[in-house]
């Protein structure tokens, strides 16, 4: 496991959550994210992934035992945590750059206010051409982007991210994972990306945790010993396919 030389960013202590119908969805659950730290977590459907992260970010209600610690976080405002939707959830009424305004509409900011860091986040996701487009003129991977948007302009510490790439084509998806990378790197910020895709993870993290099939627990950790920046050369190396070797044999474990 990883040696840390100060508290983690969030942590999570022999977590169980069951829900009102009797479903224990995680049971005996720890983890810990450091602060700009990079994690994928992967496991068999229905293990509780989302479960995980909605927790994490306060979307549902507390867990039945154990301890979900953020204090960086939680004693600040809540724009220091972000959340992305396996939809966009964009509003369709509303322009590019409405969506992106949002979460700061939300805390009070003005329109007006706002806009050079709307914008600012709208070029850093290639989208300043469309800032007074709508949703429904939007390419799936140009929705994401603008999810994406709303959820950075704010700055957060942590990003969790739920299957954002999942119903998107392959090749949108790697251009996607590709910026993913340069987003976290140039924001500096904690992410917390779930996935059923090995090989996106491995591409995307510094460690990759597999989790149990329900009630969801860590079975496995695995360090990708492999440098900043990445680009779509590393899919062909040694270290990513045998990440991906071991990654899947974890997966056959869990279930």
């Amino acid at each position: 496991m990883t040696t840390r030389s100060s508290p983690p960013l969030i942590r999570l202590d022999r977590v169980d959550k069951r829900f009102p119908d009797g479903l224990l969805a995680l049971q005996d659950l720890s983890l810990a994210i450091d602060d700009n730290e990079f994690v994928a977590i992967l496991g068999p459907s229905g293990c509780g992934k989302s479960t995980m992260l909605r927790l994490i970010a306060g979307l549902d209600d507390a867990p039945a035992s154990g301890r979900i610690e953020a204090p960086e976080l939680r004693e600040s405002s809540a724009a220091q945590v972000a959340f992305v939707f396996q939809e966009p959830t964009l509003m369709p009424w509303a322009s590019v750059f409405d969506n992106v305004w949002l979460a700061m509409r939300l805390a009070g900011l003005s329109r007006a206010d706002c806009a050079p860091r709307v914008r600012a986040a709208l070029q850093g996701m290639g989208l300043a051409e469309f800032e007074q487009a709508y949703p429904g003129q939007l390419s799936g991977g140009m929705k994401m982007r603008t999810s994406i948007a709303r959820a950075l302009v704010t700055q957060p510490r942590a990003l969790l991210m739920d299957e954002p790439f999942a119903a998107l084509d392959e090749i949108t998806r790697s251009r996607l994972n590709i910026d993913l990378l340069e987003w976290w790197r140039r924001q500096r910020m904690a992410v917390l990306f779930v996935t059923h895709n090995i090989y996106e993870a491995v591409f995307l993290a510094q460690r990759v945790l597999v989790m149990s099939a329900r009630p969801g627990r860590i079975l496995t950790e695995l360090r990708i010993d492999a440098p900043y920046p990445r680009d779509s050369g590393f899919r062909a190396t040694d270290v990513f396919h045998r990440a991906c070797r071991d990654l899947s044999a974890s997966l056959q474990a869990a279930g």
